[in-house]
């Protein structure tokens, strides 16, 4: 293993954190924060690779045993995509990108030099989670050589071993956000515009989505747009970062857009309430457990809880900043 490569605990066996699926997509594991929470996918087309997404530092080793699983040589790999620049998604990037010799990072824009620099990131990152947790769960990120990252444009189409990968401009969740649209699957490689979709909630009814509000650039109306705009593609299949593929598209879409019409109703009725961190945390909770009954989840309230409160914490804190910023823009 190189030097600098996150050692971690011994990892289960492949098959139990690597999914296969039509198209030549396969879905990992990343073992990020619990099991089926973090993915990162590894299409492989004519015998190349690409990454989307990475997870963390810890995530790395993970990927490479998916290559090796698959037959394919490090330098097989030419791609690794970036959806955006948050930690979960790419904070291993660098750390990857040692590992494989022809590969270049592809990033939006406007997260590009942070993956380059990750001081700013991580800088960031402390500032929301605390020291000792990013030092936990995310280790310390490494940068990648400006001349290995290629910078997208809205609507650039990318070649990858002569298949068409589409990139778009999806803000909403943060500004530095793409979605990869991969018309062989008919697909959105979607990051977090798309929201969050847990297994552990799939009932009768499907999955269930959430919008997912987290620091530090969530907006409200650029989310809404964004979602419509892969919408209009009419996908068949939705490629999440958190958790896997989901299919149902156009029933998902309206369920995350009524979601998100009620997360904004709420943050604007708390926006001046006293402790409105906790009166925040409250009423998401309060959501997401009417959302669930209605899904005919039959999970006891407390699993539920427990396993959104993640989520519950940092979309408030998320919300709060959203808040903030619009008060500010108002007293202008």
């Amino acid at each position: 293993m190189r030097a600098g490569l996150t050692e971690s605990a011994p990892m289960p066996s492949t098959t139990a954190f690597l999914a296969a699926h039509p198209h030549g997509i396969h879905a990992i594991d990343t073992g990020f924060h619990r099991p089926r929470f973090d993915a990162s996918y590894l299409i492989v087309e004519h015998g190349r690779g690409a990454f989307v997404d990475t997870g963390t530092n810890h995530s790395v080793p993970r990927l490479l045993a998916a290559l090796d699983a698959l037959g394919l040589a490090r330098d097989a790999v030419d791609w690794v995509i970036a959806t955006h620049v948050h930690l979960d998604h790419a904070g291993g990037a660098g750390l990857l990108m040692q590992e494989l010799p022809a590969a270049r990072l592809v990033v939006h824009p406007r997260g590009a030099r942070h993956l380059i620099d990750p001081t700013a990131l991580m800088n960031s990152a402390r500032r929301v989670y605390g020291d000792e947790e990013v030092a936990r769960s995310y280790g310390d990120v490494v940068g990648v050589s400006a001349e290995r990252v290629l910078r997208t444009e809205d609507g650039m189409t990318l070649d990858f071993a002569g298949r068409a990968l589409r990139f778009i401009d999806t803000p909403g969740h943060a500004q530095h956000h793409h979605c990869i649209w991969d018309a062989r699957s008919r697909g959105f490689f979607t990051g977090d515009t798309f929201g969050l979709s847990y297994r552990e909630f799939d009932t009768a009814r499907g999955a269930w989505p959430m919008p997912t509000t987290t620091p530090i650039q969530f907006e409200p109306e650029a989310l809404r747009a964004s979602v419509l705009r892969m919408l209009a593609y009419e996908p068949q299949t939705m490629y999440l970062t958190h958790f896997g593929p989901v299919g149902e598209v156009a029933r998902l879409g309206t369920l995350l857009l009524e979601q998100l019409d009620a997360v904004v109703q709420l943050g604007r009725s708390l926006a001046h309430a006293p402790q409105r961190h906790e009166a925040l945390k409250r009423g998401l909770a309060a959501i997401y457990l009417e959302r669930l009954r209605e899904h005919d989840c039959s999970l006891p309230a407390e699993r539920i809880l427990d396993l959104l409160a993640l989520d519950i914490e940092l979309n408030a804190q998320g919300m709060g900043i959203w808040l903030d910023r619009n008060s500010r823009r108002t007293a202008r």
